[in-house]
């Protein structure tokens, strides 16, 4: 077996692999990098250049080369080429610790280029003795669940995103947090630096080291917690809808805690447009805006024929919107926002990954949207929150009516705590946020479809309820 034929039979078995059910025609090895580390283990940085149908895609490895491999390391194996036992290296702290010590050092590697944010200083642990990294700063951990990317956290002060797919030129997330951490947002996990290349003659942001939120719990798994102490409640009462309406009020309740979110999320939504300017679309380009929601629509349509009840509503819902004669203001905006991209943490809630949609172009996820975007895309995560533990749930009709009224409870409270804030006024622009919640919706429908159907349930019966 070839050194390439290795790496593509272990690649699209790979999370975050973009071209799953497309056969892999070639991939070519267009950037090989030795990295000197400490320890006898070898590393070496590859960019692949991956052809699949009419794509071709760059991916970003860190591979490890052994004699032999400890047994906490047999899980990342990715095969042995020329007596040497090749993994993947983030799961490596011994190897993934000379990453850190040379963005701290701002170092250059070949064509790698790692750099500090000035006037940070970065925890490395190289100084803490021989083999002295264990349960140091320089100690890493891979995050698992993460769909896109790889995530690493350096003891409890630096977490290292590795961006597996690659995207020439700017990217949105370092340019979004490090405009944000210069305006001073406590709302946003400040960048400490990052490692960079040149791919297709642009300069390519290859990982972000930001600092880590140590004690933080992530907006879904709240959420999610909040929903099962309302079900198992309702399933402990003897009542019917009133009873299920009071018993989300008490114990897992979280609304308080969306309230907020909507008031650092109308928080962020002014930094960035204090960073980036703001502008307003006039009435012919929210026709245009309206006419892109239709063709999304009849594209879904026409590969999930489930939608077609819904289309005629939805429809409408931009038939109103190309309707609007006042000026809509846009801005940059998150673009991916939903319960996972926020972390609470014992001072407030934080956001994360302003790298907007990874299927989407860099122009588009640079480019200004409506606020209220973001606004529709956490109202529908509060609908997903409430309804993916119904999927299997024995009592799924009994709990129906309890799921509609925490998503509205918690909808309404994150709504006003954004008004209350400064953000564009949700209730004034109704029209606005329901056409957006719905091609949010149509996005969802087409996104389960193809990569999980046994979710598709989930947007098809919110939008019995629009």
């Amino acid at each position: 077996m070839t050194f390439e034929n290795m790496l593509t039979e272990w690649l699209v078995r790979q999370r975050w692999f973009a071209g799953k059910g497309r056969d892999v025609h070639d991939l070519a090895v267009i950037s090989d990098t030795p990295i000197d580390t400490p320890v006898p283990a070898g590393l070496r940085h590859l960019i692949v250049c991956v052809s699949h149908g009419t794509t071709v895609d760059s991916y970003q490895l860190f591979l490890g080369l052994r004699d032999a491999l400890p047994a906490e390391l047999e899980h990342a194996l990715i095969g042995t080429y020329e007596g040497d036992l090749v993994y993947d290296a983030l799961h490596d702290s011994e190897l993934t610790g000379p990453l850190l010590d040379a963005i701290a050092s701002e170092a250059t590697i070949g064509p790698l280029r790692f750099q500090r944010i000035e006037g940070v200083e970065i925890e490395t642990g190289v100084d803490s003795g021989a083999g002295g990294r264990a349960g140091g700063p320089g100690t890493s951990i891979v995050l698992t669940g993460e769909q896109s990317n790889t995530s690493l956290v350096f003891g409890e002060s630096s977490i290292l995103k590795v961006f597996r797919r690659l995207a020439p030129g700017p990217n949105p997330d370092l340019e979004v947090s490090a405009a944000l951490a210069r305006l001073g947002s406590p709302h946003v996990a400040e960048p400490l630096g990052w490692i960079e290349t040149r791919l297709e003659g642009a300069g390519t942001v290859l990982a972000i080291l930001s600092r880590y939120l140590r004690a933080a719990s992530d907006g879904w798994s709240l959420a999610a917690a909040s929903v099962r102490d309302l079900y198992a409640t309702v399933l402990a009462s003897s009542g019917g809808t009133d009873q299920a309406g009071q018993a989300g009020r008490v114990g897992g309740d979280f609304a308080p805690e969306a309230e907020r979110l909507g008031v650092a999320t109308a928080q962020v939504h002014a930094d960035l447009a204090a960073a980036f300017g703001a502008s307003e679309l006039e009435p012919d380009a929210i026709r245009d805006m309206a006419e892109q929601m239709y063709r999304r629509l009849d594209l879904a349509v026409a590969a999930v024929p489930e939608l077609t009840r819904y289309a005629d509503m939805i429809g409408t819902g931009y038939k109103d919107l190309a309707k609007l004669t006042d000026p809509i203001p846009v801005q940059r905006v998150h673009g991916d926002y939903h319960l996972s991209q926020a972390m609470r943490t014992q001072t407030g809630w934080v956001v994360l990954d302003f790298e907007g949609e990874p299927a989407s172009p860099l122009a588009q996820r640079r480019a200004r949207s409506s606020p209220l975007r973001d606004v529709a895309g956490m109202l529908r995560s509060f609908d997903y929150a409430a309804r993916h533990q119904l999927i299997t749930h024995t009592d799924h009709l009994r709990l129906a009516s309890a799921a509609s009224d925490w998503v509205r409870r918690n909808s309404t409270a994150f709504t006003a705590g954004y008004a209350a804030a400064g953000g564009l006024d949700p209730a004034e622009n109704a029209v606005l946020l329901r056409a957006l919640s719905l091609d949010k919706a149509v996005y969802e429908v087409m996104y389960e479809a193809r990569h999980r159907p046994s979710w598709l349930p989930i947007p098809l019966e919110s939008l019995a309820e629009f």
